[in-house]
């Protein structure tokens, strides 16, 4: 028998059986889409928080107070501690401090009610230095953004995210030159961002950004006047920000008396860091949801392999026929291990293909884009392939075994 007529024979036998063949394939076909997008969801996840660790600027370090320590969780109220100030930024901001240090933004935030007319909306309010646009990566889409003038005299003015001026205002065009109440005082919209893009928890786009001077002195109280929520710091280039972090961090521990870098009240983050160790969660999230679609594949793959025991013992006679007519161990072999592969090969194509549909339709349901792989599909189905070839290989080798006459003989 030619390879052609033993996949006709499979294909017919497999048509002949619509309903056992579709059922035994089900397995199969759950496990693979299940792959397609358990990989999809994880490379989604990956991107997004790619995209938005990198938005936050490039070659930048994130200065925040407090520290893990090694044994006894946080020291200082890692990211609520108040052990940064404005003189540290400014200490940092020396070129003979740190040369490999461009530039320096300190953040201190609160949150609150605008006020514009009739209309209330609770968003973040910053307070920050002119030099926040360049070392976030950030653009203005209408107005102008904060300067040195309106840090010096601490103006009563704001730069609103694309969203708030969308909820005060109805636009950016209209916000500039319009007027916000914060806690009773009136702040003058001098521009407008343009929007981040960004998908996270926390919408950068919904923001106002104030003079760090005026926030602390006018806005904000309790010890946000004299410490800092975050320093911004931006390396002169990515070949530097190795220095720059040796150079602010050693600063920092001078200033702050501390001899021992283990006993530092300050973290330093890199965004490889952040980037590695959301990684590291995705990748966690992936190989169990990965076990769960496996456990599945092998749930399909028994599945394949009983049925192929079962049409072993229906087609008894038939190959004891064969046998009989001069046919070879192998070639029953073959028959069997084909029929068993192309349940896998359907399997593995339908579910690639409700991956692919599933990978389009579950973004509209949860919050984390699905990313479609077509070589992790290409991958699953060769999997599918190998699952039905290497469970087929038992009935295929018992039917290869039976004796003719035997065969002949069972009723």
């Amino acid at each position: 028998m030619s390879w052609l007529d033993t996949f006709r024979t499979g294909f017919e036998a497999i048509r002949t059986h619509r309903l056992r063949s579709s059922l035994t394939m089900l397995g199969i076909l759950i496990g693979i889409a299940a792959v397609i997008l358990t990989v999809g969801l994880g490379e989604g996840a990956q991107a997004e928080v790619r995209g938005e660790i990198n938005a936050l600027g490039t070659n930048l370090l994130i200065i925040s107070p407090g520290s893990s320590t090694s044994s006894s969780g946080v020291r200082g109220g890692f990211g609520s501690a108040s052990t940064l100030t404005k003189s540290d930024a400014d200490a940092l901001a020396s070129k003979t401090v740190a040369p490999d240090i461009e530039a320096i933004a300190v953040t201190t935030s609160t949150s609150g009610s605008l006020t514009a007319g009739t209309t209330n909306w609770t968003t973040s309010v910053v307070g920050t230095t002119d030099s926040w646009l360049q070392v976030r990566a950030r653009k203005v889409d209408t107005g102008r953004f904060l300067n040195a003038a309106d840090e010096t005299k601490s103006r009563a003015v704001t730069v609103l995210g694309s969203d708030t001026a969308q909820e005060l205002f109805g636009g950016s065009a209209a916000a500039v030159g319009q007027t916000v109440t914060y806690n009773g005082v009136p702040l003058q919209v001098i521009g407008v961002l343009s929007p981040s893009g960004s998908s996270s928890s926390t919408n950068d786009d919904d923001q106002a950004i104030v003079p760090y001077s005026t926030a602390t002195e006018r806005l904000i109280g309790g010890t946000a006047r004299t410490s800092v929520g975050t320093i911004y710091v931006e390396a002169t280039g990515s070949s530097t920000l190795s220095a720059a972090y040796q150079e602010a961090d050693q600063e920092l521990l001078q200033l702050h008396g501390i001899t021992t870098a283990s006993d530092a009240d300050f973290t330093i983050t890199t965004q490889d860091s952040l980037i590695d160790a959301a990684t590291s969660v995705d990748k966690t999230l992936t190989v169990l949801l990965g076990g769960i679609a496996g456990i599945s594949l092998l749930v399909g793959g028994i599945g394949v392999m009983n049925i192929m025991l079962v049409s072993v013992t229906e087609r008894i006679r038939e190959i004891g026929l064969r046998k009989a007519l001069g046919a070879r161990p192998r070639v029953i072999r073959r028959q069997f291990l084909v029929e068993a592969s192309t349940l896998g090969l359907a399997g593995g194509v339908l579910g690639a293909a409700l991956g692919l549909i599933g990978a389009n339709v579950l973004p509209h349901f949860i919050s984390s884009p699905v990313a479609f792989s077509p070589t992790a599909s290409a991958g699953a189905i060769a999997v599918a392939i190998v699952i039905g070839l290497a469970f087929g290989v038992y009935p295929a080798t018992r039917a290869a075994r039976l004796a003719p006459i035997d065969a002949l003989r069972t009723e």
